[in-house]
């Protein structure tokens, strides 16, 4: 397992992880220019087009066929909003140090233009489904690009990244947690938490899209909220501190300062890998939950899809970061600490009672992770094949590797994940770049009915260089 472990680390990660970050940026500063910095200067209408009824403007039954646009965000949000934002920061900070966290930001905010053109396209190229809606990157490669070849791979990558990999990290740091707080550690105790979890689990994905939303709509505003409030008690028991704590961040991550252990490239690159791993801009994931969504136009989910990277990284990571940035200082670079880290650091600052906190925090974060992965791997999967026996059966695998993330180590699943990450990163921009200028389209053809006084709806016939559109027929006026 060492082997592995060491062989995945040193040379697949060192060498993909040379070039993921760099592409992620140009990526960002492309089609932040191409849309005239969307991610900034739309941001009302991202607030506006989250809060929308389900409907797509063309007949009151549209809204059955698919789900509001703000369970459309959960689901995302479900996904992107759970183990990276608590462990994967501590990971990045304990390695990185406190420049990581200025890394995080910078790949959110570019982040945030990459991730509306993916989600625009998943929502222009949507079909409809026994369930309502699906779509993502699979689709948009098939019927945008003709890239049938390219589109199975991808969907398979992705199918075994969120279903499998990305789920046994959820599971792990559910059980580093709960450990933390009980002070257990021994297999006995992780065979019964990855037991639980597998049952809870298997209950809830064996009842398709509608029973996931629903449990996201729910656990992730309460759970996100009550970590808010926390966090703003630390900043404010911390005040005087907060000053040091930002010329901390941007010093270490620009150079300016130096911090034992941790290098300014430790710091631009588990920066990276942890802020993408958490807001999945790029990764062609978010994309699968924004084609569900019942909207009147494409470029209404590809805002709520952006607002869901900020929400992601520029609120709930920043929490964590603060957290911890504002506790005791560890020897960076010299330990790989998760979860505990940011337990550690809160019972600092609040007491023995925030160790319990942040794992009553995680353990449902991570949880509803696990649901909205899995969802974001059905997208795929159904993309591949409409059996559902084989549905049924990835399912069942699926619990089988949220068992398995609560005895295997930490560093292998880790490690996984940046492998799977990296991977879909480079296949999804392979077909956003050529495709990004429907999206351009489509966002030019909702300012103009916005400054025309109006609610945006897009027909088909708007766009006829978009060919094999399924969806979006003309309104009915």
């Amino acid at each position: 397992m060492d082997a592995i472990e060491s062989f995945i680390t040193d040379v697949i990660n060192e060498n993909l992880w040379q070039v993921v970050p760099y592409l992620l940026i140009a990526a960002g500063v492309y089609f932040s220019i191409r849309t005239f910095i969307v991610q900034v200067t739309r941001g009302p209408d991202m607030l506006r087009a989250v809060t929308e009824s389900p409907g797509d403007g063309r007949d009151p039954a549209s809204a059955s066929n698919g789900i509001s646009a703000f369970k459309a965000f959960t689901i995302s949000a479900a996904s992107r909003v759970g183990t990276g934002n608590i462990a994967g920061v501590a990971l990045a900070i304990s390695v990185g140090g406190p420049g990581s966290v200025f890394w995080m930001w910078v790949i959110a905010i570019l982040g945030g233009a990459t991730a509306f053109i993916e989600s625009t396209l998943a929502q222009l190229y949507k079909t409809r489904g026994v369930e309502g809606y699906h779509g993502g990157p699979a689709y948009y490669m098939t019927r945008g690009l003709g890239w049938k070849p390219l589109a199975i791979i991808f969907a398979i990558f992705l199918a075994f990244t969120y279903g499998f990999v990305y789920n046994a990290i959820q599971t792990n740091s559910i059980v580093e947690a709960v450990g933390g707080s009980i002070d257990r550690d021994d297999m006995g105790f992780r065979i019964l938490i990855g037991a639980v979890l597998a049952l809870v689990t298997a209950a809830i994905i064996f009842g398709g899209l509608r029973r996931i939303a629903n449990v996201t709509q729910i656990v992730v505003p309460f759970m996100a909220g009550a970590y808010l409030i926390v966090g703003i008690i630390v900043v404010v028991v911390n005040l005087n501190e907060i000053p040091g704590m930002i010329a901390d961040i941007v010093g270490h991550a620009l150079g300016f300062r130096e911090v034992a252990g941790a290098t300014i490239g430790a710091a631009f690159m588990h920066g990276m890998r942890r802020g993408l791993f958490s807001n999945e801009a790029g990764m062609g994931s978010a994309p699968n939950a924004a084609a569900t969504a019942s909207v009147s136009h494409p470029v209404k989910q590809g805002l709520v899809q952006t607002l869901g990277v900020y929400f992601d990284t520029l609120v709930v990571c920043s929490i964590t970061a603060f957290i911890i940035l504002l506790g005791p200082q560890p020897n960076y670079g010299e330990e790989i600490q998760g979860a505990a880290f940011t337990q550690t650091a809160l019972a600092d600052s609040v007491g023995t009672w925030g160790i319990h906190f942040v794992t009553f925090i995680l353990f449902f974060l991570a949880f509803s992770s696990i649901i909205g992965n899995y969802y974001l791997a059905q997208a795929n999967i159904e993309f591949l094949t409409g059996s559902r026996g084989w549905l049924n059966v990835f399912r069942a695998v699926v619990v089988a590797f949220v068992f398995f993330g609560s005895i295997g180590s930490i560093g292998l699943v880790w490690n996984l994940g940046d492998t799977f990450a990296a991977s879909l990163v480079f296949i999804n921009l392979v077909a956003i770049v050529p495709l990004g200028g429907l999206a351009v389209k489509l966002l030019k053809n909702y300012v103009a009915q916005r400054r025309a006084g109006q609610d945006p709806v897009f027909e088909r016939s708007m766009l006829p260089e978009a060919k094999n559109v399924e969806c979006w027929e003309p309104v009915e006026r």
